[in-house]
Protein backbone atom coordinates (compact mmCIF):
# COMPACT_ATOMS: atom_id res chain seq x y z
CA UNK A 1 0.00 0.00 0.00
CA UNK A 2 1.77 3.26 -1.11
CA UNK A 3 0.83 6.10 1.53
CA UNK A 4 1.73 10.39 0.99
CA UNK A 5 0.56 13.01 2.75
CA UNK A 6 -1.12 15.99 0.70
CA UNK A 7 0.41 18.54 2.71
CA UNK A 8 -0.75 20.95 5.98
CA UNK A 9 -2.07 20.67 9.09
CA UNK A 10 -3.25 17.03 10.39
CA UNK A 11 -6.78 18.14 11.40
CA UNK A 12 -10.10 16.44 12.49
CA UNK A 13 -11.43 13.33 14.29
CA UNK A 14 -10.42 9.50 14.52
CA UNK A 15 -11.65 6.64 15.58
CA UNK A 16 -9.63 4.05 17.61
CA UNK A 17 -10.91 1.16 18.15
CA UNK A 18 -12.24 -0.42 21.18
CA UNK A 19 -9.36 -1.88 23.55
CA UNK A 20 -9.10 -5.84 22.97
CA UNK A 21 -7.12 -5.96 26.09
CA UNK A 22 -10.14 -5.22 27.92
CA UNK A 23 -12.55 -6.64 25.53
CA UNK A 24 -10.29 -10.43 25.47
CA UNK A 25 -10.70 -9.89 29.26
CA UNK A 26 -14.27 -9.31 29.41
CA UNK A 27 -15.40 -11.84 27.15
CA UNK A 28 -13.49 -14.71 29.23
CA UNK A 29 -15.47 -13.32 32.52
CA UNK A 30 -18.76 -13.13 30.89
CA UNK A 31 -18.31 -16.59 29.71
CA UNK A 32 -17.29 -17.72 33.24
CA UNK A 33 -20.18 -15.60 34.48
CA UNK A 34 -22.71 -17.58 32.61
CA UNK A 35 -23.86 -13.70 31.24
CA UNK A 36 -23.84 -10.45 31.00
CA UNK A 37 -23.65 -8.06 27.76
CA UNK A 38 -20.20 -6.43 26.64
CA UNK A 39 -20.76 -3.19 24.80
CA UNK A 40 -18.58 -1.42 22.40
CA UNK A 41 -16.99 -4.62 21.13
CA UNK A 42 -13.84 -3.71 18.19
CA UNK A 43 -14.15 -5.29 15.18
CA UNK A 44 -10.79 -6.14 15.72
CA UNK A 45 -9.48 -9.58 14.59
CA UNK A 46 -8.57 -10.79 18.22
CA UNK A 47 -12.05 -9.83 19.84
CA UNK A 48 -13.92 -11.11 17.23
CA UNK A 49 -11.91 -14.73 17.34
CA UNK A 50 -12.25 -14.85 20.83
CA UNK A 51 -15.63 -14.34 20.70
CA UNK A 52 -16.45 -16.85 18.12
CA UNK A 53 -14.01 -19.52 19.58
CA UNK A 54 -15.71 -19.18 23.61
CA UNK A 55 -19.16 -19.77 21.35
CA UNK A 56 -17.32 -22.58 20.16
CA UNK A 57 -15.73 -24.39 22.84
CA UNK A 58 -19.06 -26.90 23.87
CA UNK A 59 -19.63 -28.40 21.00
CA UNK A 60 -15.68 -29.00 19.24
CA UNK A 61 -13.15 -30.87 20.37
CA UNK A 62 -10.14 -28.56 18.31
CA UNK A 63 -9.86 -24.87 18.15
CA UNK A 64 -6.94 -22.56 16.73
CA UNK A 65 -6.03 -19.37 18.54
CA UNK A 66 -3.94 -18.29 14.96
CA UNK A 67 -1.94 -15.78 16.09
CA UNK A 68 -3.66 -14.10 18.78
CA UNK A 69 -1.14 -14.27 22.18
CA UNK A 70 -4.07 -13.70 23.99
CA UNK A 71 -6.67 -15.60 22.93
CA UNK A 72 -4.40 -18.94 23.25
CA UNK A 73 -3.07 -17.61 26.91
CA UNK A 74 -6.70 -16.98 27.95
CA UNK A 75 -8.79 -19.75 26.36
CA UNK A 76 -5.77 -22.17 28.08
CA UNK A 77 -6.38 -21.71 31.51
CA UNK A 78 -10.41 -20.75 30.80
CA UNK A 79 -10.60 -24.48 29.05
CA UNK A 80 -8.86 -26.26 31.48
CA UNK A 81 -11.12 -25.14 34.54
CA UNK A 82 -14.00 -25.70 32.73
CA UNK A 83 -13.45 -29.19 32.15
CA UNK A 84 -13.11 -29.11 28.34
CA UNK A 85 -11.48 -31.26 26.56
CA UNK A 86 -9.51 -31.46 22.68
CA UNK A 87 -6.94 -29.50 20.77
CA UNK A 88 -5.84 -26.20 21.03
CA UNK A 89 -3.57 -25.08 18.20
CA UNK A 90 -2.86 -21.73 16.36
CA UNK A 91 -0.29 -20.51 13.28
CA UNK A 92 2.77 -21.79 13.26
CA UNK A 93 4.24 -18.80 14.52
CA UNK A 94 1.62 -18.92 18.12
CA UNK A 95 3.49 -22.53 18.03
CA UNK A 96 6.82 -20.81 18.38
CA UNK A 97 5.78 -19.11 21.05
CA UNK A 98 6.16 -20.23 24.66
CA UNK A 99 3.38 -21.47 26.99
CA UNK A 100 5.04 -23.70 29.60
CA UNK A 101 5.14 -21.25 32.33
CA UNK A 102 1.47 -21.00 32.21
CA UNK A 103 0.66 -24.54 31.46
CA UNK A 104 3.15 -25.93 34.25
CA UNK A 105 0.84 -23.64 36.55
CA UNK A 106 -2.66 -24.54 35.19
CA UNK A 107 -0.95 -28.46 35.76
CA UNK A 108 -0.32 -27.57 39.58
CA UNK A 109 -3.76 -26.61 40.11
CA UNK A 110 -5.88 -29.98 38.11
CA UNK A 111 -5.29 -29.49 34.48
CA UNK A 112 -4.56 -32.08 32.49
CA UNK A 113 -2.65 -30.65 29.62
CA UNK A 114 -0.11 -31.93 26.93
CA UNK A 115 2.17 -30.97 24.27
CA UNK A 116 1.72 -32.57 20.86
CA UNK A 117 4.82 -31.85 19.84
CA UNK A 118 7.24 -29.29 21.32
CA UNK A 119 7.67 -29.40 24.97
CA UNK A 120 6.06 -25.72 26.26
CA UNK A 121 4.62 -24.62 23.03
CA UNK A 122 1.41 -25.36 21.30
CA UNK A 123 -0.65 -27.50 19.98
CA UNK A 124 -2.51 -28.19 23.60
CA UNK A 125 -3.95 -31.36 24.48
CA UNK A 126 -6.56 -30.31 27.33
CA UNK A 127 -8.16 -33.25 28.86
CA UNK A 128 -10.47 -31.57 31.69
CA UNK A 129 -9.52 -30.70 35.36
CA UNK A 130 -9.48 -32.44 38.35
CA UNK A 131 -9.84 -30.14 41.63
CA UNK A 132 -8.40 -31.08 44.79
CA UNK A 133 -10.97 -31.64 47.78
CA UNK A 134 -9.24 -30.03 50.97
CA UNK A 135 -10.77 -26.49 51.09
CA UNK A 136 -7.48 -24.50 51.40
CA UNK A 137 -6.69 -22.15 48.17
CA UNK A 138 -4.39 -23.12 45.35
CA UNK A 139 -0.95 -22.04 45.62
CA UNK A 140 0.92 -21.02 42.73
CA UNK A 141 4.27 -19.34 42.25
CA UNK A 142 5.41 -17.81 38.77
CA UNK A 143 7.84 -15.25 37.85
CA UNK A 144 6.91 -11.79 37.75
CA UNK A 145 8.92 -10.54 34.85
CA UNK A 146 7.25 -13.47 32.43
CA UNK A 147 4.29 -12.04 30.11
CA UNK A 148 1.43 -10.83 32.11
CA UNK A 149 -1.11 -12.70 29.78
CA UNK A 150 -0.11 -15.79 32.02
CA UNK A 151 -0.91 -13.78 35.09
CA UNK A 152 -3.84 -12.52 34.14
CA UNK A 153 -5.48 -15.87 32.48
CA UNK A 154 -4.35 -17.49 35.86
CA UNK A 155 -6.21 -14.41 37.90
CA UNK A 156 -9.06 -14.79 35.78
CA UNK A 157 -10.16 -18.23 36.31
CA UNK A 158 -8.94 -17.86 40.37
CA UNK A 159 -12.46 -17.92 41.52
CA UNK A 160 -13.05 -21.53 39.77
CA UNK A 161 -10.72 -23.20 41.46
CA UNK A 162 -11.31 -25.06 44.65
CA UNK A 163 -10.56 -22.57 47.77
CA UNK A 164 -9.34 -20.05 45.60
CA UNK A 165 -5.71 -18.89 44.21
CA UNK A 166 -3.14 -17.40 46.20
CA UNK A 167 -0.73 -16.73 43.38
CA UNK A 168 3.34 -15.10 44.30
CA UNK A 169 4.62 -13.30 41.63
CA UNK A 170 8.78 -13.60 41.95
CA UNK A 171 11.34 -11.82 40.92
CA UNK A 172 10.31 -8.20 39.25
CA UNK A 173 6.92 -7.74 38.16
CA UNK A 174 6.71 -6.11 34.35
CA UNK A 175 3.58 -4.99 32.74
CA UNK A 176 2.07 -4.57 36.06
CA UNK A 177 -0.91 -1.87 34.65
CA UNK A 178 -2.24 -5.23 32.47
CA UNK A 179 -2.61 -6.96 35.70
CA UNK A 180 -3.98 -4.40 37.59
CA UNK A 181 -6.31 -3.85 34.89
CA UNK A 182 -7.70 -7.67 35.03
CA UNK A 183 -7.98 -7.53 38.62
CA UNK A 184 -10.14 -4.10 37.86
CA UNK A 185 -12.37 -6.22 35.95
CA UNK A 186 -12.59 -8.69 37.85
CA UNK A 187 -14.12 -6.71 40.62
CA UNK A 188 -16.62 -5.16 38.04
CA UNK A 189 -17.90 -9.10 37.74
CA UNK A 190 -18.01 -9.21 41.54
CA UNK A 191 -14.43 -11.18 42.07
CA UNK A 192 -12.87 -10.84 45.67
CA UNK A 193 -9.44 -9.51 44.87
CA UNK A 194 -6.86 -8.73 47.19
CA UNK A 195 -2.97 -7.61 46.52
CA UNK A 196 -0.20 -7.82 49.53
CA UNK A 197 3.12 -6.72 47.61
CA UNK A 198 3.47 -9.45 45.08
CA UNK A 199 1.18 -11.84 46.24
CA UNK A 200 -2.34 -11.53 44.66
CA UNK A 201 -5.56 -13.83 46.22
CA UNK A 202 -8.96 -14.54 44.65
CA UNK A 203 -11.41 -15.56 46.76
CA UNK A 204 -13.90 -19.15 45.51
CA UNK A 205 -16.68 -17.19 44.77
CA UNK A 206 -18.74 -16.93 40.91
CA UNK A 207 -18.90 -13.91 38.95
CA UNK A 208 -22.19 -12.33 38.55
CA UNK A 209 -23.72 -11.87 35.51
CA UNK A 210 -22.49 -7.90 34.42
CA UNK A 211 -23.20 -5.44 31.93
CA UNK A 212 -19.98 -3.72 30.40
CA UNK A 213 -19.08 -0.97 27.88
CA UNK A 214 -15.30 -1.19 26.78
CA UNK A 215 -13.32 1.77 26.73
CA UNK A 216 -11.48 2.86 23.23
CA UNK A 217 -7.64 1.49 22.70
CA UNK A 218 -4.98 3.77 24.21
CA UNK A 219 -2.20 1.36 22.20
CA UNK A 220 -4.32 2.08 18.73
CA UNK A 221 -4.44 5.71 19.61
CA UNK A 222 -0.94 6.06 19.99
CA UNK A 223 -0.25 6.12 15.99
CA UNK A 224 -2.16 9.00 16.57
CA UNK A 225 -0.20 10.63 18.77
CA UNK A 226 2.88 9.75 16.31
CA UNK A 227 1.17 11.08 13.34
CA UNK A 228 0.43 14.37 15.19
CA UNK A 229 4.10 14.45 16.32
CA UNK A 230 5.49 14.01 12.72
CA UNK A 231 2.78 16.64 11.18
CA UNK A 232 3.12 19.92 9.59
CA UNK A 233 3.14 22.75 12.26
CA UNK A 234 -0.38 23.40 13.54
CA UNK A 235 -1.65 19.75 13.52
CA UNK A 236 -4.22 18.99 16.19
CA UNK A 237 -6.48 15.65 16.06
CA UNK A 238 -9.61 14.20 18.57
CA UNK A 239 -10.23 10.87 19.50
CA UNK A 240 -13.46 10.14 21.11
CA UNK A 241 -14.39 7.54 24.23
CA UNK A 242 -10.90 7.67 25.99
CA UNK A 243 -11.39 8.18 29.68
CA UNK A 244 -8.68 10.29 32.14
CA UNK A 245 -9.55 7.32 35.16
CA UNK A 246 -8.15 4.69 32.44
CA UNK A 247 -7.85 1.06 33.48
CA UNK A 248 -5.09 0.51 30.41
CA UNK A 249 -1.20 1.24 31.14
CA UNK A 250 -0.86 2.59 27.42
CA UNK A 251 -2.34 5.45 28.53
CA UNK A 252 1.35 6.20 29.03
CA UNK A 253 1.48 7.28 26.13
CA UNK A 254 0.32 10.68 26.58
CA UNK A 255 2.95 11.57 28.86
CA UNK A 256 5.43 10.19 26.61
CA UNK A 257 4.34 12.17 23.86
CA UNK A 258 5.04 15.42 25.66
CA UNK A 259 8.61 14.79 25.19
CA UNK A 260 8.04 14.95 21.63
CA UNK A 261 5.65 17.80 21.00
CA UNK A 262 1.93 16.65 21.76
CA UNK A 263 -0.25 17.93 24.02
CA UNK A 264 -3.17 15.96 25.64
CA UNK A 265 -6.54 17.35 26.47
CA UNK A 266 -8.76 15.42 28.26
CA UNK A 267 -12.57 15.90 27.56
CA UNK A 268 -15.25 14.61 28.64
CA UNK A 269 -15.94 11.76 26.32
CA UNK A 270 -12.59 12.25 24.36
CA UNK A 271 -8.89 13.72 24.06
CA UNK A 272 -7.84 15.97 22.09
CA UNK A 273 -4.13 16.34 20.84
CA UNK A 274 -2.55 19.41 19.61
CA UNK A 275 1.26 19.83 17.95
CA UNK A 276 3.31 21.93 20.21
CA UNK A 277 7.40 22.88 20.60
CA UNK A 278 8.83 19.73 22.36
CA UNK A 279 10.37 20.84 25.71
CA UNK A 280 14.32 21.74 25.04
CA UNK A 281 16.04 19.54 27.22
CA UNK A 282 19.89 19.07 27.72
CA UNK A 283 19.20 15.33 29.40
CA UNK A 284 19.45 12.27 27.77
CA UNK A 285 15.40 11.03 27.02
CA UNK A 286 15.27 7.45 28.87
CA UNK A 287 12.01 5.43 28.66
CA UNK A 288 10.82 2.54 30.37
CA UNK A 289 8.50 -0.12 28.43
CA UNK A 290 7.79 -2.77 31.31
CA UNK A 291 4.65 -1.99 31.51
CA UNK A 292 3.42 -0.73 28.57
CA UNK A 293 5.55 -2.79 25.46
CA UNK A 294 3.17 -1.95 22.99
CA UNK A 295 4.15 1.17 22.65
CA UNK A 296 8.09 0.47 22.01
CA UNK A 297 7.43 0.59 18.30
CA UNK A 298 5.60 3.59 18.29
CA UNK A 299 8.57 5.79 20.34
CA UNK A 300 11.10 4.38 18.45
CA UNK A 301 10.01 5.02 15.60
CA UNK A 302 8.80 9.33 16.05
CA UNK A 303 12.10 9.62 18.25
CA UNK A 304 14.11 8.22 15.12
CA UNK A 305 12.69 10.75 12.75
CA UNK A 306 12.51 13.64 15.17
CA UNK A 307 16.34 12.85 15.66
CA UNK A 308 15.34 12.71 19.11
CA UNK A 309 17.74 9.99 20.99
CA UNK A 310 16.35 7.83 23.38
CA UNK A 311 17.43 5.11 25.65
CA UNK A 312 14.91 2.80 26.15
CA UNK A 313 14.43 -0.18 28.86
CA UNK A 314 12.38 -2.93 29.26
CA UNK A 315 11.90 -4.38 26.24
CA UNK A 316 12.65 -7.61 26.44
CA UNK A 317 9.13 -9.03 25.62
CA UNK A 318 9.24 -7.63 22.44
CA UNK A 319 11.65 -11.05 21.31
CA UNK A 320 8.31 -13.08 21.79
CA UNK A 321 5.53 -11.29 19.64
CA UNK A 322 3.94 -11.33 16.94
CA UNK A 323 7.55 -11.07 15.22
CA UNK A 324 11.13 -10.37 16.77
CA UNK A 325 9.97 -6.55 17.19
CA UNK A 326 13.54 -5.64 18.01
CA UNK A 327 15.11 -7.06 14.93
CA UNK A 328 12.41 -5.70 12.79
CA UNK A 329 12.63 -2.38 14.22
CA UNK A 330 16.37 -2.40 13.62
CA UNK A 331 15.85 -3.45 10.18
CA UNK A 332 12.78 -1.15 8.99
CA UNK A 333 14.37 1.74 10.76
CA UNK A 334 17.51 1.19 8.91
CA UNK A 335 15.83 2.13 5.43
CA UNK A 336 14.98 5.27 6.86
CA UNK A 337 18.19 6.25 8.55
CA UNK A 338 17.30 5.60 12.01
CA UNK A 339 18.66 2.67 14.35
CA UNK A 340 17.87 0.83 17.62
CA UNK A 341 21.25 0.03 19.18
CA UNK A 342 21.19 -2.86 21.92
CA UNK A 343 23.90 -1.13 24.28
CA UNK A 344 23.53 -4.62 26.22
CA UNK A 345 22.22 -5.24 29.63
CA UNK A 346 18.72 -4.68 28.72
CA UNK A 347 19.62 -1.31 26.93
CA UNK A 348 18.54 0.22 23.45
CA UNK A 349 19.22 3.28 21.95
CA UNK A 350 17.02 5.14 19.12
CA UNK A 351 19.45 7.22 16.51
CA UNK A 352 19.27 8.54 13.09
CA UNK A 353 21.84 9.88 11.12
CA UNK A 354 19.63 11.65 8.30
CA UNK A 355 16.68 10.17 8.55
CA UNK A 356 14.45 10.79 5.57
CA UNK A 357 11.79 8.58 4.02
CA UNK A 358 11.77 9.40 0.12
CA UNK A 359 9.66 5.96 -1.08
CA UNK A 360 11.31 3.27 1.32
CA UNK A 361 8.72 0.11 1.52
CA UNK A 362 8.31 -1.17 4.80
CA UNK A 363 8.56 -4.95 6.13
CA UNK A 364 5.61 -6.13 8.49
CA UNK A 365 6.46 -9.33 9.47
CA UNK A 366 3.27 -10.36 9.96
CA UNK A 367 3.60 -8.00 12.63
CA UNK A 368 0.36 -5.28 13.06
CA UNK A 369 1.99 -2.72 15.34
CA UNK A 370 4.91 -2.96 12.45
CA UNK A 371 2.58 -1.69 9.85
CA UNK A 372 1.08 1.16 11.95
CA UNK A 373 4.28 2.31 13.95
CA UNK A 374 5.54 3.27 10.64
CA UNK A 375 2.79 4.28 8.63
CA UNK A 376 2.96 8.05 10.12
CA UNK A 377 5.96 8.42 8.47
CA UNK A 378 3.69 8.93 5.41
CA UNK A 379 3.61 12.94 7.07
CA UNK A 380 7.48 13.27 6.01
CA UNK A 381 7.37 11.53 2.81
CA UNK A 382 5.95 8.78 0.38
CA UNK A 383 6.52 5.00 1.54
CA UNK A 384 4.93 1.45 0.85
CA UNK A 385 3.51 -0.92 3.84
CA UNK A 386 3.78 -3.93 2.98
CA UNK A 387 1.47 -6.85 3.65
CA UNK A 388 -1.39 -4.12 4.72
CA UNK A 389 -3.91 -6.18 6.47
CA UNK A 390 -2.16 -7.38 9.09
CA UNK A 391 -3.75 -4.23 11.13
CA UNK A 392 -6.94 -6.50 11.06
CA UNK A 393 -5.47 -7.81 13.74
CA UNK A 394 -6.53 -4.67 16.07
CA UNK A 395 -6.97 -2.35 14.09
CA UNK A 396 -9.50 -3.02 10.66
CA UNK A 397 -10.52 0.37 9.79
CA UNK A 398 -6.89 2.06 10.46
CA UNK A 399 -6.51 2.64 6.46
CA UNK A 400 -9.57 3.83 6.00
CA UNK A 401 -8.92 6.16 9.21
CA UNK A 402 -6.09 7.95 7.53
CA UNK A 403 -7.82 8.12 4.22
CA UNK A 404 -10.63 10.48 6.11
CA UNK A 405 -7.33 12.41 7.59
CA UNK A 406 -6.67 13.39 4.15
CA UNK A 407 -3.34 10.76 3.43
CA UNK A 408 -3.34 9.30 0.05
CA UNK A 409 -3.67 6.05 -0.26
CA UNK A 410 -3.54 3.53 -3.40
CA UNK A 411 -2.76 -0.15 -3.65
CA UNK A 412 0.79 -1.44 -4.22
CA UNK A 413 1.05 -3.38 -7.85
Amino acid sequence: MHLSWPGGPLRGTAHPPASKSEANRALILQALAGGGTIGNLSDAHDTQLMQRLLAAAPGSSELSAEDAGTVMRFLTAYLSVTNWRGRLTGTARMQERPIGVLVDALRQAGASISYENQEGYPPLQIEGFSAKSDGAPTRLAVRGDISSQYISALLMVGPYLPGGLRLELTGHVGSRPYIDMTAALMQRFGARYSAEGNALTVLPQPYQSTDYSVESDWSAASYWYAMVALAPAGSEITLPWLRRESLQGDQTIAKMMTHFGVKTTFLADAVHLQQQPAAASTEPLTLDFTDCPDLAQTVAVVAAALNQPVEMTGLESLRIKETDRIAALQAELAKFGGDLRDLGEGRFRTESNGFAVNGQSVATYHDHRMAMAFAPLALRGPLTIEAPTVVKKSYPQFWKELAKSGFAISEAD
